[in-house]
């Protein structure tokens, strides 16, 4: 019989073959292979002893039955980014479905319930705002985010009915917290800390705060070889301006980090005076207020150099998350299931989003993060060792069955 960590690898491998685009790992909201995803890891929750539904944003939920009222959620997501890696959310639901399986082995049931949830969007590759399946759960979604279109024009609200949700019912998703102890989640940690000091786990204490936005430079479009460069109006001239002015800004903040990812040129012909720009900004810090401050400076700076050029700018926000610490007792029995199987209970601080940072809203959150070489993540060249994944297994394992996990916090409360 294979062990519980090659199978966890199969099945990741598995699921990396089921994509939008051949030759890459990509997996939007609502498309055929995210509900493909689905159906196949339903199955796989099924077989582990589990009751499956989707909530109506299409969030699949599993439910291994405990023997008091009380219940531990454990998720992560199966969405991606475009050309993704095989292991970023993908890798958290099969280590945590293999816990269960090994209660189910064992024919143990809990002294609580396990709630299984595999977000489906949580990446924001199709709409551009992240986060959207665990804010749904979390009781956090704005509705006003129904409106916003993918690239082919398709609204969210359509999308999700299309994916056989209900956007009229997202407002009212919210997964009830009485009966909560907590929320874990196991990921990998797309960073190089762990790898670097030849650690196979970390317990993470911290989830930096994003601002997401888009920024639009105009001035006017012209012919590319008419045009005195004195008279010129070159939006993509400004907005590159802006671009490395958003570089040196968070190289001068301490722990910031600023991204600009997106970027597109109208009207888009070699011979024309680009008109007008639009591209992403992604702004990241541990500490809010410093973030908002960087937002803030540069909203600024784009309207300095806008008007220095002789260009108009805009600036809209996508979405905003605040920074969130993970909460002090769950991460503490997380740190001493870690040290109970033997490895050093390493705290580190995520700089990339997730699921958690959401469902802190509405239960104490713990997440553990797994090596990933190199730190290299959002890549096809994404990669785990099995020992690491083994050593996720054995942790989580433990977490469920500690004693003190039943009592460890307070419906509904977090830090």
């Amino acid at each position: 019989m294979k062990d519980r960590a090659s199978v966890v690898l199969e099945r990741c491998d598995r699921l990396a073959g089921i994509s939008e685009e051949r030759g890459a790992i990509t997996r939007p909201y609502g498309s055929r292979a995210m509900r493909e995803v689905n159906d196949l890891v339903s199955g796989w929750m099924r077989e582990a002893g589990m009751t499956v539904k989707r909530d109506p944003f299409g969030n699949l939920i599993g439910l291994y039955e405990g023997t008091g009222e009380k219940t531990l959620v454990l998720g992560s997501h199966l969405d991606t980014v475009r050309d993704a890696g095989r292991y970023d959310g993908t890798l958290g639901v099969m280590v945590v479905l293999a816990c269960v399986e090994e209660l189910r082995d064992r024919g143990e049931r809990l002294p609580y319930s396990v709630e299984v949830v595999a977000f489906a969007d949580e990446e924001g590759l199709r709409f551009g705002a992240t986060l959207l399946g665990s804010s749904v759960y979390a009781g956090a979604f704005d509705a006003a985010l129904l409106d916003l279109e993918d690239a082919g024009g398709v609204t969210l609200s359509r999308a999700v009915r299309d994916f056989g949700g209900d956007p009229d019912a997202l407002e009212r998703a919210t997964r009830a917290n009485e009966d909560l102890l907590g929320y874990g989640e196991v990921h990998i940690e797309q960073g190089p800390v762990l790898d670097e000091k030849g650690l196979p786990v970390g317990v993470v204490t911290a989830i930096g705060g994003q601002s997401r936005l888009v920024v639009r430079f105009t001035g006017e479009a012209g012919h590319a070889g008419t045009v005195p460069m004195e008279r010129r109006r070159d939006a993509l001239c400004a907005a590159a301006q802006f671009v490395l002015d958003v570089e040196n800004a968070a190289r001068a903040e301490p722990e910031a980090v600023a991204t600009v990812g997106e970027i597109s040129a109208r009207p888009g012909a070699s011979n024309v005076i680009p008109g007008e720009v639009e591209h992403s900004l992604d702004l990241r810090h541990p500490d809010d207020a410093s973030r908002e401050r960087l937002r803030d400076r540069l909203e600024q700076r784009a309207g300095e150099i806008a008007s220095s050029r002789g260009c108009a700018h805009g600036w809209r926000m996508r979405g905003e998350t605040p920074a969130v610490r993970t909460d002090p007792q769950l991460t503490a029995l997380l740190e001493r299931a870690v040290e109970s199987v033997g490895l050093d209970a390493h705290r580190l601080v995520s700089g990339a989003g997730h699921d958690a940072a959401q469902v802190s809203a509405l239960a104490p959150v713990a997440m553990l993060f797994v090596r990933c070489e190199k730190g290299i993540s959002h890549h096809p060249a994404e990669s785990v060792d099995k020992e690491s994944v083994s050593a996720a297994i054995q942790v989580m394992g433990r977490f469920l069955t500690l004693p003190e996990l039943s009592s460890s916090s307070t419906p509904g409360e977090s830090t």
